[in-house]
């Protein structure tokens, strides 16, 4: 987001058209799916294989069977509690508190979005430099002390009786 006030930050989150919301709902990919992918993060869907890294039910590993765009939840398969009355209710998760471990690619927009993605992280990828040779790095700058008496020293032309 653009602002800094916390106040418009969580208005802007609550009143977000769900084409803006869909690019908040992504998930870091497992370490497996990062190198082959060669991203980050991508949107959760239904059907994709997540596990959760917070809250009650840490380490679980399950479906998304559902994605509610409205409230910024999604809902994994076995991933239940049970009310009073006796009925199961699914626990909604926060998209951010999981991790991707496998990918539905069924979509083949989804598929091309990912190689575009990747395409582009490839390109962005800084050439290895050669290691400077030890006599070109640089030499450490003096505490910041001596670097005001220094200073002090030029201006006035006269050494002063610490150094």
């Amino acid at each position: 987001m653009k602002t800094a006030k916390p106040k418009k930050q969580r208005r802007k989150l609550y009143q977000a058209p769900l084409h803006e919301r869909y690019r908040r709902f992504s998930s870091p990919l497992s370490s497996e799916l990062r190198t082959s992918h060669n991203t980050r993060s991508v949107p959760v869907r239904t059907g994709d294989t997540v596990r959760i890294m917070r809250g009650d039910y840490k380490g679980f590993e399950g479906k998304v069977t559902g994605v509610d765009r409205e409230k910024y939840k999604i809902f994994v398969e076995g991933v239940t509690r049970d009310k009073v009355d006796g009925t199961t209710v699914s626990v909604p998760i926060h998209p951010s508190k999981v991790m991707i471990t496998r990918l539905n690619l069924d979509d083949k927009w989804r598929a091309e979005a990912l190689k575009r993605k990747s395409a582009g992280k490839e390109a962005e990828l800084p050439k290895e430099e050669p290691e400077k040779p030890p006599e070109e790095e640089a030499k450490p700058k003096p505490p910041a002390k001596q670097r005001k008496r220094k200073k002090k020293e030029r201006k006035s032309g006269v050494k002063s009786e610490e150094s």
